[in-house]
This record gives C-alpha cells, sequence and structure tokens, in this order.
C-alpha cells in the first residue's frame, strides 16, 4: 500500500471486479529486489546498522556474479535485497517509473517492532509514516539514495474483509509507531533486531494503469486485488498485493533511463511447469523472454526488469 499521497484515510480502498483470466499460480510469491546504487558503503549501513539485514554469501547462482560490488541482504538465510554498486549512473529523475517501495513483510509483530526501534535509533530522518491497511500494519521508510521501503506485518486471513465481489478490502487508517513499539518490543533496544521476514510485496511507479494490467494481469496472469485512484493492487492466490502500480508521481512516463533505483523485480513460481506456462503466456503477449533454462527474464512496459525462476 501508497505511503502518499495517503490512500482513503478514512475511505476504503475500491475493488473492482474482471472477467475470469489464467491466472497465475497460486503459491506464487517475491524475492529479493535488486537496488543500483550509487554509495555502496552508505546503503550497506543502512540496511544492515539501520534496518537489522544480515550480510548473506551469495555464490553467485541467484543474484548474479559474486563480486565484491555485489552484497545481498536479508534475515536468517532469507535474501531481502541485493545491492548492485553502479557509481555511474545519475540519480533517477523526478517523475520517472521505477521503485515505489520494497515491502518487508514480518513474522511477528515483536520482529517488525524491533526493525522499527532500531530505525528510530539509527535513521530516524528515514521514517516517513505509517498506516492500518486493516489486512496489514504498515511502517514506510525511504533509505538515504530515495528507494522506498516498507516494514509490515500481516493479519491472519480469517481476519480479512472482503467486498460483495470477493475481493479484499483495504484501507489506510492512522496507526500510532510509539504505540506500536511500546506494546510489541520484546527485546532490548541495544540488541541487533531480530524476526524474520520475507519479500511480501513489490510496489511500482508506472505511466498508466491500463499498461500495467495488460502486462501483471493479462500477460503474467496476476488477479487484480484493488484500484484505487491511480493505483492496481494485483496478487497470486488470494493474498491482499504482490504487486502494486501506481501513477501518483509517474503519470505519463515512458521507458526508464539508465538510473539508479530498481535493478530488477523477482518472482518465484511453484514448479517449473508454471515457469513454462508463464514463458507461454508472455510471448503470447508479444514479450520475448531471455529463457536460460532456470529462469525468465524480460522488461514490463516502462523497462522495469522482471526475473522468474522457480522454487522447484
Amino acid at each position: 500500500m501508497p505511503t502518499a499521497p495517503t490512500p482513503g484515510q478514512g475511505a476504503a480502498v475500491r475493488s473492482v471486479a474482471r472477467a475470469p483470466h489464467d491466472s497465475i499460480a497460486a503459491g506464487t510469491g517475491m524475492d529479493a529486489v535488486t537496488l543500483l546504487v550509487g554509495d555502496l558503503d552508505r546503503q550497506l549501513r543502512y540496511y544492515r546498522d539501520a534496518i537489522g539485514l544480515d550480510v548473506l554469501p551469495d555464490p553467485g547462482e541467484r543474484f548474479g556474479d559474486a563480486r565484491p560490488d555485489v552484497v545481498t541482504l536479508g534475515r536468517g538465510t532469507t535474501a531481502l535485497v541485493v545491492l548492485r554498486h553502479t557509481p555511474d549512473l545519475p540519480p533517477a529523475q523526478r517523475g520517472s517509473a521505477g521503485l515505489f517501495h520494497t515491502a518487508l513483510l514480518f513474522d511477528d509483530r515483536a520482529g517488525l517492532a524491533a526493525t522499527l526501534a532500531s530505525v528510530a535509533q539509527r535513521a530516524p530522518e528515514t521514517y516517513v509514516g505509517s498506516a492500518d491497511h486493516l489486512v496489514s500494519l504498515a511502517f514506510y521508510l525511504t533509505d538515504p539514495e530515495g528507494n522506498g521501503v516498507e516494514l509490515y506485518w500481516d493479519r491472519s486471513r480469517d481476519q480479512w474483509q472482503h467486498d460483495a465481489d470477493g475481493r479484499v478490502v483495504m484501507d489506510s487508517l492512522r496507526l500510532d509507531p510509539n504505540g506500536f513499539v511500546r506494546d510489541h518490543l520484546a527485546q532490548d533496544l541495544d540488541q541487533r533486531p531480530e524476526g524474520d521476514a520475507v519479500v511480501g510485496h513489490v510496489h511500482l511507479q508506472v505511466g498508466d494503469v491500463a499498461s500495467a494490467r495488460a502486462f501483471y494481469v493479462d500477460a503474467l496472469g496476476f488477479d487484480v486485488t484493488a484500484e484505487w485512484h491511480g493505483a492496481l493492487f494485483v496478487s497470486a492466490g488470494g493474498y491482499h498485493h504482490h504487486l502494486a502500480m501506481n501513477t501518483w508521481n509517474s503519470a505519463g512516463a515512458g521507458p526508464r533511463a539508465s538510473a539508479l533505483g530498481l535493478g530488477e523485480v523477482r518472482i518465484v513460481v511453484p514448479t517449473a511447469d508454471d515457469l513454462g506456462a508463464l514463458a507461454e503466456r508472455v510471448a503470447y503477449a508479444g514479450t520475448r523472454p531471455v529463457d536460460d533454462g532456470a529462469t525468465l527474464l524480460f522488461e514490463d512496459p516502462w523497462r522495469n526488469v522482471v526475473r522468474v525462476s522457480a522454487a522447484a
């Protein structure tokens, strides 16, 4: 869900029903997001020290060449963010397509509270807001190079509300970050934040919603969760959203120029058969993926790079 403009302070996200389509596999999820960064040391300090991610060994099989200018960070053994040092690239221009935020989903509120407290101690200037989305509790940050980050926890699915069309109902209600930390922090402030996390969803800036729908829904097979004032939310398997696309800062944006920011979005489908089915759908829609037998690599209409692999 977004941070600004704040959607629906007191007004629920409107859902739109559509005709059935060939849905992507229900077990589909997100993987680590690659960021192209200008100052690797500063970005590393932020994600490692403020957000509390661990530097993970990467043999180069998943996220590219194992080079000193690429750092993989995560929690436990789960990769969440990959920093790729690209100092020759310029900053992204205002209003361009790209990343709105990478959303890190925490297993429990204690882990989320510990991470939020760490940010408050070590990089309070990067905190930009919070919201109760009914399905989740979310806190928003902006890293030192302007990349959005969401830290969130999901309520259990049996607490989610659905509208008459069976869509998940979301909102953006007031959420007190200090009260959340006070109620759920279960470790000393001088300890490194604990708690497992995954990439729950990725939110993109795009030029128009119609093209986003044609690509992410019609071609890739994600199901529409909701639409709200220039934003589209899509998911697999009934989740509230694995991907979102908005035009709040980027309406009319064309293909991205090479710049710092988003390097790669990764999607994981359950099986090799699901990967093959996705390759056929993407090709039928007119996009030629690069298929190395293990992953599919292609670009969306704004040159956001998408890589898809199979979990098994």
